[in-house]
């Protein structure tokens, strides 16, 4: 397990009861007791630290190298049943955006994704998640493939924005990502839309757009990161704290400004903390969403979704 600095109090605890169980071991003595004071105070620690987390706190969360990733949400939800589909039918096959057809208790999804590595060589296969113009044609020639035959439509985001490379720019990667913002606009099926990490910029937005959007606890979604936002700024990531506090970019941010639906709880310490739960909370949730959904006809439902977006933040007029 990798900590983060805020968890270092955690860490030597672990430490601690680690050490404890190795002496009573080689020992031959009975340190059951002080394995059980240590784990209480593990447990108190570790509410007294996440129950306060700071903004930039949380975005140090979204970005755990232990925490799962699209491709393991979806192996947990569909197992065998999962088909991946691959390349746009243009340009190429972007490995940083992934999707295909599978099951979730019984009912069929199009799950389309932006996907990470877990070490070196899968995060430059993956492109560390930022997905080019050919990954967001991909997943709207997935979409329209759901369209047709009336099939749901989940996208999980985990994206430190869309890739910014001058080739990525030649393709029209700001062209891709609007055309799918139009797209999910209208298409005619139910869209849910998960942040399970990082959400930002445009390459958030290019899958981002649903009838119901969640967020689990210790993600963000914002235009921008903070780091970013500082350097614009201050040509320095030393503020990097401070634009976490001011872009209200957490998940509770974002549903107090109704941008997203719902809050989706996460195990104590992170979903890295306790994948299994985290598989089986996201899955409830999803299901309770499309249960939701599923029974609007298709016309409301458009029109709840337009609505939904139109009425996003306060403007006014002047003759």
């Amino acid at each position: 397990m990798e900590y983060l600095e805020f968890e270092k109090p955690i860490m030597a605890l672990n430490d601690q009861l680690q050490k404890c169980i190795e002496l009573g071991k080689e020992n031959g003595v009975d340190v059951s007791d002080t394995a059980k004071q240590l784990e209480k105070k593990i447990e108190t620690t570790k509410k007294e630290i996440y129950k306060k987390l700071t903004p930039w706190q949380k975005v140090q969360l979204s970005r755990h190298p232990n925490r799962p990733y699209t491709l393991d949400y979806i192996k947990s939800f569909c197992g065998d049943t999962f088909l991946e589909i691959h390349g746009d039918r243009n340009i190429a096959d972007d490995k940083a955006m992934v999707g295909g057809l599978g099951k979730i208790g019984g009912q069929s999804f199009m799950i389309i994704g932006t996907q990470k590595g877990y070490n070196t060589q899968t995060r430059q296969y993956r492109n560390f998640g930022m997905a080019n113009p050919q990954g967001y044609r991909k997943a709207l020639r997935l979409m329209k493939s759901a369209e047709k035959f009336q099939i749901p439509i989940l996208t999980l985001i985990d994206t430190p924005g869309a890739f910014p490379g001058i080739e990525a720019e030649e393709r029209g990667q700001g062209e891709a990502i609007a055309r799918n913002i139009y797209e999910m606009m209208n298409l005619r099926v139910p869209i849910i839309v998960t942040i399970i990490g990082e959400g930002a910029s445009g390459g958030a937005l290019g899958i981002g757009v649903g009838d119901r959007i969640l967020m689990l606890e210790n993600t963000w979604y914002s235009v921008i990161s903070p780091e970013s936002c500082s350097s614009i700024l201050w040509r320095s990531w030393d503020h990097k704290e401070e634009m976490a506090q001011q872009l209200k970019l957490t998940a509770q941010d974002m549903k107090t400004a109704q941008i997203i639906d719902l809050i989706v709880e996460e195990p104590l310490g992170g979903a890295h903390y306790d994948r299994k739960k985290m598989f089986s909370i996201l899955e409830k949730q999803v299901l309770a969403c499309f249960n939701q959904i599923k029974m609007i006809p298709i016309v409301e439902l458009l029109k709840q979704r337009r609505k939904k977006y139109t009425t996003i933040g306060n403007f006014t007029i002047q003759s």
